[in-house]
């Protein structure tokens, strides 16, 4: 087979996975048209159209559903044959691409970004954040992050550390106007912003003691997924707010926010790694576990 012929083949394989010429293009490191161009040579060669096209959606036909089905074991096998090779190698080699939601990707990959660039010089770390809910699959990860919550059958979870918190904190000043809230019943008397998803969906908060776990729904005027415009808001006296505690850390040294109902805050449910069950994992991604195992 010649080297144009794998090419194109890879590039239908990249389109027919995500159904979309341009995150195929981003997986191949080319431009969406030179996919195109590669998917329209491989069926003049063919004869046979592979793919449906809109200006909206891309779809298989009959025929490319047919190949795709034979080529994706074969290109998994590639795979695993070059991966191979890093045991001839000091350390793993090639790029492994990591979601996580935006809120927590630095408290949870930050420090792990550096130990692992120093350990290992030739991975490539490619780490994409967004707090929508992402199908790792069809978006092209190897792995991602999230809380422990469900995940779809297929997939393999690896708890990894930190176990982040939350934390509520208010300014100096608001507590001028308020006395700190010492359980959770008290913060019926204050401003609470609330929290919610990216979908818009609120969320209570949570607080645990002794056994005992209490849920608070705010009611305040100002609705959020964003902790930093939440801790902002807080900087200026308005109200509470219900944040990942590394957000507000520097301004609760800085003494610009106070932290309350400390005994109440519990870390949050593990995070997890979570990545396709398969029998052959890449060097790169099985680094990348090991450096965050809880």
């Amino acid at each position: 087979m010649r080297t144009t012929d794998l090419s194109e083949l890879a590039a239908f394989d990249a389109v027919a996975r995500h159904k979309s010429f341009r995150r195929a293009g981003e997986e191949r490191g080319v431009t969406a048209s030179a996919i195109s161009h590669a998917v329209t040579n491989l069926e003049a060669r063919v004869g046979i159209r592979l793919l449906n096209r809109t200006t909206r959606s891309v779809s298989l036909t009959d025929a490319g559903a047919m190949l795709l089905s034979r080529l994706s074991p074969a290109f998994g096998d590639i795979g695993s044959a070059m991966d191979g090779l890093n045991q001839f190698r000091d350390t793993p080699f090639g790029k492994v691409r990591i979601n996580a939601p935006s809120s927590i990707a630095a408290a949870v990959l930050g420090d792990a970004v550096g130990r692992l660039a120093e350990a290992h010089p030739n991975l490539q770390l490619e780490i994409i954040t967004t707090d929508r809910l992402v199908d790792i699959v069809e978006e092209g990860f190897d792995a991602g992050v999230r809380l422990g919550e469900s995940l779809r059958e297929g997939m393999t979870a690896v708890k990894i550390l930190p176990r982040l918190r939350f934390s509520l904190v208010g300014s100096p000043a608001y507590f001028e106007r308020r006395p700190a809230p010492r359980t959770p019943a008290d913060l019926k008397d204050h401003v609470c912003f609330q929290n919610c998803y990216p979908t818009g969906v609120r969320y209570a908060w949570e607080f645990i003691k002794d056994g005992r776990a209490i849920e608070f729904q705010p009611d305040g005027a100002l609705t959020s997924d964003d902790h930093d415009l939440l801790v902002a808001a807080a900087l200026s006296g308005a109200g509470l707010a219900y944040v990942w505690e590394d957000r507000a850390a520097q301004h609760v040294r800085d003494g610009r926010l106070v932290r309350c109902l400390e005994p109440w805050c519990q870390p949050e449910d593990w995070l997890y790694l979570y990545y396709p069950t398969r029998k052959y994992l890449s060097a790169g991604l099985r680094a990348v576990i090991e450096t965050l195992r809880a």
